[in-house]
């Protein structure tokens, strides 16, 4: 379908963690499901474990965010 060369991957969107399975090699991203986003411009900031590190440390127009907690 993807031509020559191309792989199977997994894509695993927790709630807690995201994981990238490729055939072949396993999980090779495996990041928290976590965004930080500027409230006024709606621009990302962050995502995975930088984003994990600002939860309670942002200024009022960041925050950060599991969007997969309450599921999709």
């Amino acid at each position: 379908m993807f031509g020559f060369g191309s792989k199977n991957i997994g894509i695993d969107l927790g709630t807690a963690n995201t994981l990238v399975y490729v055939d072949g090699k396993g999980i090779v991203l495996n990041e928290p499901s976590v965004v930080a986003k500027n409230t006024q411009t709606e621009e990302v900031i962050a995502v995975g474990e930088e984003a994990r590190d600002m939860i309670g440390r942002t200024p009022t127009n960041i925050v950060a965010i599991r969007p997969m907690k309450d599921g999709v």
